[in-house]
């Protein structure tokens, strides 16, 4: 007999259904998925040796949990997360407010029904993925929103008095009963609404409005903060971290590849209904490198972070400039160009943080300025380092290049409105260019050599070898010193 066909009281008891707790359902189900080498947190890349082995051993300690890291580390998505590891469906008394275990009903209503009815009780059977209950902590929480409060009008129209406990409105917690219920941002919650936290933690009793209730609540809490927030905004106070079992430290990604999977991962949407455009790895790789800028940057505030957000938000402006320019240019396939790369300056300027300095550079100059250190720290990876001071007469590998800027007749320019066509034939006519990326870059594809022709071109910029010049229809790149001489 499939368990959820089951509708009342005793044929669950005759089925010999056993209950168990919400901490216990977690910790046997994470030991089968562990021993059966199952990947318990899907989807969440860089913790496997950090992270993820310390929620673990959270779980299995049976502990409430805060995770503490800055803001786009995963921490409500591995909350949620944790539903899968919690049994498919859990049986309920049917009409409780508070989710009321059948076997050990703790409302006065369920026992009461169970008192009236007994065998007969109805009961129905909730799925896991409606055990979630989630708060945001904002300054305008009340205790009577979490925990409860008395309801007028439910006294008048049951015609009870304020002394009967049947009065009570319960709040969220009570509510989301053998639930993962989770407060993010917890240092902003006020420290009396903190307080009220305190037995439900530790001793499972509330109390509202003079009703002091004994209310064994069975609840897995996970708290997310922020570690700004201990000195901006609030605080956790002691006795609550106290009584929180695991605190549990998040990060950003450590390297590009992780912060690349991140990213494909959550713009997979956007980018399958681009797949007309070609997107090279360097442009994914210069695009994480950017935010890596931002998180070391002088002018952006490492307390407040650089969230994962803006990796996925900046990858899905990238496709949507080259898919503007197609619609343009009336063209079916279009690749990713660098210059596309000034269409996610919109992206960073709205989820970064700046200190004084950089306030005083502007958004748009912070912005630019990480897109040129991306290019500058990757160049190396790919093409000679291209050396600050160099011996007079001494030969590079870019010379070639840089002299055929210098005896062009004229000026080289990079339309934004180029159709494909006209943006390989342009990059095309430097003939060293495309020398030197086949010798140092022999086996890329098509897309990805235009790209990384590109790239070497705003990387001679970057490095004092060539000059450029943004105008209103594209960019002009020039030799730095032909101006000057024939000037002279």
């Amino acid at each position: 007999m499939n368990i959820i066909n089951i509708k009342t009281l005793g044929e669950l008891i005759k089925a010999g259904y056993t209950s168990k707790s919400i901490k216990d359902e977690l910790r046997e189900n994470l030991i089968r998925k562990i021993q059966h080498k199952e990947t318990v947190f899907k989807g969440i890349h860089g913790y496997e040796n950090t992270v993820i082995p310390e929620l673990e051993r959270a779980i299995l300690s049976k502990h409430n949990i805060n995770l503490l890291g800055l803001r786009g580390q995963a921490k409500t998505r591995i909350a949620r997360l944790m539903l899968d590891l919690l049994d498919e469906y859990i049986p309920v008394v049917e009409g409780s407010e508070i989710n009321d275990d059948p076997l050990h009903p703790i409302s006065r209503f369920a026992i009461e029904a169970i008192k009236e009815k007994g065998d007969e009780t109805p009961i129905f059977w909730l799925h896991r993925n409606e055990r979630f209950a989630e708060k945001l902590a904002t300054p305008d929480v009340t205790v009577a929103d979490i925990i409860g409060d008395v309801d007028p009008i439910k006294a008048a129209n049951l015609k009870l008095s304020y002394a009967d406990d049947r009065v009570i409105h319960y709040g969220m917690i009570p509510r989301a009963n053998r639930c993962i219920f989770v407060i993010n941002e917890l240092p902003d919650l006020q420290a009396r609404i903190q307080v009220a936290l305190f037995n439900i933690l530790q001793e499972g009793d509330i109390q509202i409005r003079g009703f002091k209730l004994r209310l064994p609540l069975d609840m897995q809490f996970v708290f997310t903060a922020n570690p700004e927030d201990y000195t901006n905004r609030g605080s956790i106070v002691t006795p609550l971290k106290d009584r929180i079992g695991s605190q549990i430290l998040t990060h950003y990604p450590e390297d590009i590849e992780t912060a690349k999977k991140i990213t494909q991962q959550e713009a997979s949407k956007a980018s399958a209904l681009k797949d007309f455009i070609a997107v090279p790895e360097l442009a994914k790789d210069l695009l994480e490198q950017i935010v890596f800028e931002a998180r070391k940057s002088e002018y952006i505030d490492a307390k407040s972070g650089v969230s994962a957000r803006l990796s996925i938000t900046a990858f899905e402006n990238l496709l949507s400039t080259a898919e503007r320019r197609a619609l343009l240019c009336g063209e079916q396939k279009t690749m990713i160009r660098l210059s596309d790369f000034d269409g996610i300056i919109p992206a960073i300027t709205g989820k970064v943080e700046l200190v004084y300095e950089g306030e005083q550079e502007g958004t748009q100059a912070v912005a630019e300025n990480l897109i040129k250190n991306g290019i500058k720290t990757l160049f190396p990876n790919y093409f000679p380092e291209i050396k600050k001071l160099e011996k007079q007469d001494t030969e590079t590998p870019y010379d070639d290049i840089i002299s055929w800027f210098f005896n062009a007749d004229v000026d080289f320019e990079l339309l934004d409105d180029y159709t494909e066509e006209e943006y390989k034939a342009e990059l095309d006519k430097i003939k060293p260019l495309s020398v030197f990326v086949k010798a140092y870059q022999p086996s890329l594809n098509e897309s990805d050599t235009y790209f990384m022709k590109e790239f070497v071109l705003w990387a001679l910029v970057e490095f004092k070898k060539l000059s450029k010049y943004r105008f209103a229809e594209g960019t002009q790149f020039k030799d730095p010193y032909g101006n000057f001489i024939s000037g002279l």
